[in-house]
């Protein structure tokens, strides 16, 4: 589904990346970049805004969040990557696309509802601190999918939602001016896409607090994964490896072989936690080795990064500009 196809594939800056967040976003991303017939990667400030607003977090977790996808492998000469707010098409696209979107649309993002609920959980009225950013987040995200005539959107099974509302608003148009004035987007799901667990059991999340650091040193990331829960079993007491919290992070990185090897280890009682868990440690220090050398890099020579970032943002608008010309040219009849 992604080959030859346009793809696009956006993430918000949320603070320094994990190794959940590496696996189950990052080098996918990555390598869907490489199947596509034209990849586009951006970084979603405007939509951190709703939640984040003091400027120097917000800019450090850019930065964080763009050195981790170049560390990862992302290659911009080969994907169109570029900041959100660089592109100053997209709130004109925006204001365009709210007059085909119905309320209702919005009365039904995931986003919103969860906060209203959480508001009705504490006693308090339904749109406390609820901003506009929030209510309208998917039309936003709509106008970024939508002006780049996005073909495919990866996303996660909690995001379908927002590929669908882009549908619905391109849809909207479509039929009201008679011609396709906007490609309908198709979401697409990996289903072997890694969700990894954290230390505690629980999805990896730094909301959490459960997480494995990518690109921290040594010792702390030795720390978090010693912190994994186990039980009071002795090593000789046979176990079932899919029982064991460290063998489930393991299988997201380890190949085959080093699977198997701590899989029969367990099941012969000739493994303890102990072993198991410098295992996996050895696994991510050799995995993230290369990967943390470039982070480190290009933290340290963020002008690079920018320099990159605003060579993307080139490529992009003119893109954006032809869709925002096609929309303007067809609502005020021009």
């Amino acid at each position: 589904m992604i080959e030859g196809k346009k793809v696009l594939t956006g993430v918000k800056p949320t603070g320094t990346p994990h190794l959940g967040n590496y696996l189950g976003a990052i080098r996918p991303a990555i390598a869907m970049g490489e199947k596509a017939a034209r990849h586009i990667m951006f970084i979603a400030d405007y939509h951190a805004i709703n939640a984040e607003k003091d400027p120097a977090v917000l800019n450090q977790k850019i930065k964080e969040v763009a050195c981790s996808y170049l560390a990862g492998g992302l290659d911009p000469k080969k994907s169109i990557f570029y900041r959100q707010s660089d592109i100053v098409e997209i709130p004109e696209i925006t204001t365009i696309l709210y007059a085909y979107t119905p309320k209702g649309l919005m009365n039904k993002s995931h986003a919103y509802k969860a906060q209203v609920d959480k508001n009705r959980e504490a006693g308090k009225p339904d749109d406390d601190g609820i901003n506009m950013g929030l209510y309208t987040y998917p039309t936003l995200m709509a106008a970024d999918i939508l002006s780049f005539d996005t073909e495919v959107v990866p996303v996660g099974r909690d995001q379908v939602q927002h590929v669908e509302i882009a549908r619905d608003i391109a849809g909207a148009i479509n039929a009201h001016y008679g011609r396709d004035l906007l490609v309908l987007p198709e979401f697409y799901i990996d289903e072997n896409v890694a969700v990894v667990p954290g230390v505690d059991g629980r999805k990896m999340s730094k909301s959490y607090g459960n997480v494995i650091p990518l690109f921290a040193d040594d010792a702390a990331i030795k720390k978090a994964i010693f912190s994994i829960k186990t039980d009071s079993r002795p090593m000789e007491e046979p176990k079932d490896p899919e029982e064991i919290l460290v063998y489930q992070i393991y299988k997201s990185i380890a190949s085959p072989a080093e699977l198997q090897e701590m899989g029969d280890g367990l099941r012969q009682g000739k493994l303890g936690y102990g072993h198991i868990k410098n295992m996996l440690l050895d696994r991510v220090l050799k995995e993230i080795s290369q990967a943390r050398e470039k982070y480190n890099y290009y933290m340290a020579h963020f002008n690079e990064v920018e320099e990159m970032l605003a060579e993307g943002a080139a490529k992009a608008r003119p893109l954006a500009q032809q869709t925002l010309k096609r929309l303007k040219d067809a609502v005020f009849g021009r």
